[in-house]
């Protein structure tokens, strides 16, 4: 299954980038990031078996383990693609909403998108190693 990261605003040198780089690098499963302008620009074509979790302050609050599952089901569902759709600094336009599957939060706080970005692949890498049995996540 791919993930694929849809995400506002174009990321360029920062902090943030390397950490993305890192976490990208040693997640298992196919991944791509696509960035779009701040305001338009098209996302890619969706095809029927993908799912679309928005990350949106508003967003169900999920723990690892459940982020795992969730990816899980959709795995064995077949779902071909995953994708998380990332606003900018003004968030989620209320159609990129409304076209999510999940709409998720990491917690009640308000978040720099690029952090989102870089939280977001942390947890992919995470929820990838949970469902392959790798120790890197521990329950406490």
């Amino acid at each position: 299954m791919k993930l694929h990261i849809i995400a506002r605003g174009k990321m360029g040198r920062c902090p943030e980038a390397e950490i993305i780089a890192r976490y990208q690098k040693r997640i298992g499963w196919p991944i791509e990031i696509t960035e779009l302008p701040d305001v338009g620009g098209k996302p890619p074509p969706v095809a029927s078996e993908t799912r679309i979790v928005a990350l949106d302050e508003t967003g169900e609050q999920m723990g690892s383990a459940e982020f795992a599952q969730l990816l899980s089901i959709w795995r064995d569902e077949s779902i071909r693609e995953v994708r998380f759709l990332v606003g900018a600094a003004d968030g989620l336009t209320n159609d990129e909403r409304q076209s999510a599957h999940r709409l998720i939060a990491f917690g009640r706080a308000t978040w720099p998108h690029m952090l989102v970005r870089a939280m977001l692949v942390e947890q992919l890498y995470r929820a990838t190693s949970i469902i392959a049995g790798h120790p890197y996540h521990r329950e406490g």
